[in-house]
């Protein structure tokens, strides 16, 4: 098991992957993370867990350019995010899910999902403006794309209706078709099983672990047996500071993390 604090955490050797380093965001007088230390190597799939108001959100804003950091470091394969933009995510590969929907409600769920694959268009502004045939092959491109999304989810028969006439869990599948339809390196999912039960977080365990290898994923979720039976690792905060990260076996036995938030004795065996 880390320290908890674990700033000490070795990098990656090829320099890949995720890594925050002491990382502090302070709003006003609450310090909402600090000091905290993590990593996520390529192709990996770590949770991030903790109770509300442990700063796994904040943590997700400062990866994605909506918070400044006041003190420390984020990097994605060896770059550094502290000045990136949410808007120039998509082009250093990186994509995320929002707590809730997030879909546009003026859009069908293809288009919502051909805004998730922008990242793929080739023409630019003035040849879609103009109408020329390169912009029109990418529109058709894009469609596609997003259709054959859809269908991997399993929601292509809904591809022409807009989001609210869609029942909830028909949603989240639309909104994690638009994060993944661009084929990003580092997808950011945050609380993705909120809303849903029973064969549907079966499912979407299915298509997190299919991530493995070839996606690397950060995961934010309160159900805590679906991070466990997905991640290869975990990372557990409170009250803004990491007091454990493991396996997840580890991670469930260890009394810090069964105090601030378990709540129970879990049989790491079983």
């Amino acid at each position: 098991m880390e320290a908890s604090r674990g700033t000490g955490e070795a990098a990656p050797a090829d320099g890949g992957g995720l890594r925050v380093d002491a990382l502090t965001v302070r709003f006003g007088g609450v310090t909402a993370l600090e000091d905290v230390a993590l990593e996520v190597a390529e192709g990996e799939v770590v949770g991030l867990i903790g109770p509300n108001g442990a700063g796994k959100t904040t943590l997700f804003n400062v990866v994605c350019g909506f918070v400044r950091p006041d003190a420390g470091h984020v990097t994605w394969r060896g770059r550094a995010l502290d000045r990136v933009r949410p808007h120039e995510l998509a082009s250093l590969g990186i994509a995320r899910t929002l707590q809730g929907i997030g879909l546009f409600q003026g859009l069908t769920a293809v288009e919502n999902v051909m805004a998730g694959a922008q990242a793929r268009r080739r023409a630019g502004l003035a040849s879609a403006l103009l109408g020329l045939p390169r912009s029109d092959r990418d529109e058709r491109a894009l469609r596609k794309a997003a259709l054959t999304e859809l269908e991997a989810f399993g929601v292509a028969d809904v591809a022409d209706r807009l989001p609210g006439t869609l029942p909830y869990p028909l949603q989240k599948r639309v909104a994690l078709a638009r994060a993944l339809v661009s084929k990003p390196a580092l997808v950011l999912l945050d609380e993705p099983a909120g809303g849903l039960a029973g064969d549907d977080i079966s499912d979407l365990a299915a298509r997190i672990r299919a991530l493995r290898g070839a996606t690397t994923v950060l995961l934010v979720e309160h159900h805590v047996d679906l991070v466990m039976a997905v991640c290869d690792r975990v990372v557990v905060l409170d009250f803004g500071r990491r007091i454990a990260a493991g396996a997840p076996a580890e991670v469930q036995a260890d009394q810090r993390v069964i105090d601030a938030y378990l709540g129970v004795d879990v049989d790491a065996a079983s």
